[in-house]
């Protein structure tokens, strides 16, 4: 941010506290602050303390109302200030306002990210500001009001629910957070709350930036912010060190620090309002190159201007919300990087489960072999860290792909700052990227076929490289939400970590192959047959025995799902292996032979998985 202005910083707070603790006690008089004295309504360069009125009055009048003069001048703590008064007054946001407009704002989205519709499960509708870190114990949290989280009513544990309950009274289904501090005071109205299984994203919507280092703006700074009712708008800062008197109900007056936004000319908000009612708890962000966005967070919108168009807003100060809730910016992302065909190591490793050598996919059906989409190489399969694919050139989606699991060496690494990417390896005619998930949101998840955890293990350097190769389109497939998460619960989601905990499973090593089965019966969404089924196999040793379990998913219900954007409960089932290649037109070579199912006369042709212990069971 721009240092210009104002010297002795601490100082010139001190000044400010000293003459609201006098002025604000008067009811006309709502918030003061350091700004450019006006004259005919336009800056003049000058600065001035600068008061704002509910009602502006000539001197002989002063006396018909129950408020004090505010002098053309006042000294505090050492500083003479010229004064200015300025009819304007303020509101919190704690009430959502209906528009006739539906976006993907007030919606359910999956992966949640900053700039939609959340609130405490008792509230109406506030904004989620943006994902920041505890200090503490560098867990990540969700920021925003301390009204929009808290309220009146609230109490540490409450559920957080996105979108608010105003936006969608499904609370049961939406809970994404928890409540765990809040403030409301001086330093800011504000809260956090610890995410809880619900996917989320740190990219603020509409800004295309997360936040990842807090600044303080000057006045003429020109800010952006993303909110539930108004979307992007832009702004200036016109006052700093502002303090404003506002009623909370039931907390009755409180005074809360921060700074004021006016109109920026350049980028005039719709209908003049550059903020309203459910815009509380958006972040204000500096303007970097391009009038775009930086990731630099300088405030938390927490009030706007009674009258409308409400032209100004109110904001904490960013590192004012940090120090008092003990937060950070997130880390900057992890870098990402191209994976090559020449990857940490290379593939799928084919003899990685000891004593046994395992084959990738191979078919006898000429139409699927003729499918198979080449690299720009040339290649029919792509090798990245610890796994390999090959592409679907009609479907545009992985039609199989094959993953090492080495239990011993998993690592816990972040997901924050990745990014779904499509693989520059193949070109883009072959893949399906985030035109199916987004513009507008849908029920529709970024599945990974191989799971993101699965691929994180090795040395520090592959454990990195499996994390930002498992991001590629490629490793993608269109899953209704809770799809494959195991944090979800869902059984799909458990079926490695039920064999690790189940079974012996010689050196904690494990292969999976997996896919979608396309079926021309697909549902098609978007211009692409979305699948309906998918199939992964899991091979193990057991008391140096090859074992093999095949299992097949449906999402039922597929329709339905994409037009109520309702979440769906799954059905897993274990097949016989040679069932499953039927279906696909795949084999796995000889692991047929160590298939815990084999298909045999009189046999159920599948076995339904009700509880994570059917999964070991043979």
């Amino acid at each position: 941010m721009r240092k210009r202005d104002l010297k002795h910083k601490a100082q010139v707070q001190a000044a400010v506290r000293h003459v609201a603790d006098r002025y604000l006690r008067d009811p006309n008089i709502n918030s003061v602050g350091i700004g450019y004295k006006l004259q005919a309504g336009k800056p003049t360069g000058k600065l001035a303390l600068q008061f704002t009125v509910g009602q502006k009055l000539a001197p002989e009048a002063l006396e018909t109302v129950a408020t004090q003069p505010i002098p053309a001048a006042i000294t505090a703590n050492g500083i003479a200030f010229p004064t200015d008064v300025i009819e304007r007054d303020f509101e919190r946001h704690p009430v959502a306002v209906r528009t006739e407009k539906k976006d993907e704002r007030k919606r359910r989205l999956s992966p949640m990210m900053p700039g939609v519709s959340i609130g405490n499960v008792s509230s109406t509708a506030g904004t989620l500001s943006c994902v920041v870190k505890e200090r503490a114990s560098g867990s990540l949290c969700l920021l925003s009001n301390w009204h929009v989280f808290n309220g009146p009513t609230g109490k540490l544990g409450d559920p957080i629910v996105q979108p608010g309950p105003y936006d969608d009274n499904h609370t049961t289904r939406n809970v994404c957070a928890k409540l765990q501090r809040s403030f409301l005071g001086l330093a800011g109205d504000c809260a956090i709350a610890s995410i809880g299984e619900r996917r989320t994203t740190p990219e603020i919507l509409g800004l295309k930036v997360a936040v990842r280092q807090i600044g303080d703006p000057e006045l003429g700074d020109r800010v952006i912010k993303s909110g539930r009712t108004t979307a992007v708008t832009y702004g200036v800062v016109r006052r700093i060190h502002t303090i404003t008197k506002l009623d909370y109900g039931e907390q009755g007056r409180q005074e809360i620090g921060g700074f004021e936004i006016g109109p920026d000319e350049k980028h005039p908000a719709e209908h003049g309002e550059i903020s309203s009612g459910g815009d509380s708890g958006s972040a204000w962000m500096a303007i970097g190159q391009g009038a775009k966005a930086s990731d630099m967070m300088v405030g938390l919108h927490f009030a706007g201007e009674t009258v409308e168009p409400a032209e100004y807003a109110l904001a904490c100060y960013a590192s004012a919300v940090f120090e008092k809730l003990e937060i950070e910016p997130l880390d900057a992302p992890v870098e990402e990087v191209t994976a090559s065909l020449q990857a940490v190591t290379a593939g799928f490793d084919l003899d990685f489960l000891p004593g046994h050598r395992l084959a990738l996919p191979t078919t006898a059906d000429a139409a699927i072999e003729q499918d198979y989409a080449p690299t720009t190489t040339g290649e029919l399969m792509r090798h990245y860290t610890h796994f390999s694919l090959a592409m679907s050139a009609s479907r545009r989606f992985c039609r199989w792909v094959a993953w090492n699991i080495d239990g011993s060496a998993l690592q816990s690494l972040p997901r924050v700052g990745m990014r779904f990417k499509l693989d520059s390896a193949y070109d883009a005619k072959y893949q399906i990227g985030e035109e199916l998930y987004t513009k507008p949101a849908n029920a529709l998840d970024q599945g990974h076929i191989a799971r993101r955890a699965d691929l994180i293990w090795g040395s520090e350097e592959e454990a990195k490289q499996g994390n930002i190769d498992s991001f590629f389109y490629t490793n993608i497939t269109p899953q209704l939400e809770d799809f494959n998460r195991s944090t979800s619960h869902g059984l799909w989601g458990e079926l490695e970590n039920a064999i690790f905990e189940g079974v012996k499973v010689e050196k904690l090593r494990i292969s999976v192959f997996g896919g979608p089965i396309f079926k021309d019966t697909d549902f098609p969404y978007r211009k692409v047959l979305v699948p309906r089924s998918f199939w992964k196999v899991v091979a193990y040793v057991e008391d140096e025995t090859l074992k093999a379990k095949a299992f097949v998913l449906t999402q039922d219900d597929l329709e339905a799902q994409l037009e109520t954007l309702g979440l769906e409960t799954f059905k897993t089932y274990q097949v016989p292996l040679a069932t499953l290649a039927t279906t696909t037109g795949l084999t796995l070579g000889d692991l047929a032979q160590a298939d815990t199912m084999a298909a045999t006369a009189g046999a159920p042709p599948a076995r339904l998985i009700n509880a994570r212990a059917e999964i070991v069971a043979d």
